[in-house]
């Protein structure tokens, strides 16, 4: 089973929110620029666990930016958390970051 947290925030920029976890986390963001996602930052632990942290606008076909998570335009940077279980540990650090809201949680 896979478990995909998503949070957002509007208190801190992408690379704040990754710069701020890197300090409390075991983790090191490395930047990534993509032509759909634009700069984001992504971490990977040694059990498969992944974090990205990303702008919630994406650059769209037509020259606007398009949001990834249209529910959410008042966030204006979202972290995914995708973990093979269930990361307690992880989830207690990420609740006492100021500023991030969680969004959803899904299981596959």
């Amino acid at each position: 089973m896979t478990v995909t947290d998503t949070y957002g925030t509007s208190t801190h920029t992408a690379q704040q929110l990754a710069d701020l976890l890197a300090e409390r986390l075991p983790a090191i963001f490395v930047e990534h620029d993509s032509h759909y996602f634009g700069v984001y930052f992504l971490a990977t632990f040694a059990d498969a666990t992944r974090i990205k942290v990303q702008p919630n606008t994406v650059p769209g076909d037509d020259g606007e930016d398009d949001l990834l998570e249209d529910d959410h335009p008042d966030m204006s940077v979202l972290l995914i958390v995708t973990a093979p279980a269930e990361a307690q540990l992880l989830s207690t650090e990420l609740a006492a970051v100021d500023g991030l809201t969680r969004l959803r949680t899904s299981r596959s």
